[in-house]
């Protein structure tokens, strides 16, 4: 037995307690590694894409929206669902120009990451997009965003000021400024 092996858990029965269009809520009930059962409580969710684009000055284009879910107007990087079977790509593309209007002639996928795996499957694509051709937004239905293009260190302020809290963003900051001078493509 590997050592991975003994922390795995056995899936004994999965129960769907609710399915809607963007996520979906299962309980499943699991034998432990030491043998005893529980439930676990998983939010399913397609997975999605952030978008770190650079403008040819090296501003960060960014934007602003009121989440509902926290009652506030968040900084974000651009991100979206991935509709079914869309390529992760084409999933950035498509994001990026319907949420500022810019689209990259150069795009590059940087990392996979997950948003919060004690009690959700989502996995977020992060994306590095350059070269960038301003064209007409063309948002979703209900969605009101402002777009804002932001200096690295001036977001990274933003970050330590509290005042940018989404996770995603805050991922794909640090790793711009971590890594300053050495994405390729």
């Amino acid at each position: 037995m590997s050592e991975e092996d003994s922390f795995q858990e056995k899936t004994l029965s999965s129960t769907y307690i609710y399915q809607g269009k963007i996520i979906n809520l299962r309980q499943d009930k699991v034998k432990l590694p030491d043998g005893r059962e529980t439930i676990r409580e998983i939010v399913e969710h397609p997975g999605a894409v952030v978008i770190l684009a650079l403008t040819d000055d090296n501003k960060i284009v960014m934007i602003r929206q009121f989440r509902k879910p926290v009652d506030e107007v968040l900084w974000e990087l651009p991100a979206g669902k991935v509709e079914p079977g869309e390529d992760l790509k084409n999933c950035a593309l498509r994001e990026l120009e319907e949420e500022t209007g810019y689209y990259p002639r150069k795009i590059k996928k940087l990392i996979t990451f997950l948003s919060t795996p004690g009690f959700c499957n989502e996995r977020l694509t992060l994306f590095l997009a350059e070269d960038l051709e301003k064209r007409n937004k063309n948002e979703d239905a209900g969605e009101f965003i402002e777009v804002k293009l932001i200096k690295p260190n001036e977001a990274l302020k933003l970050v330590k000021e509290n005042i940018i809290k989404d996770a995603k963003t805050i991922i794909g900051i640090l790793y711009l400024v971590s890594s300053k001078n050495s994405i390729e493509y």
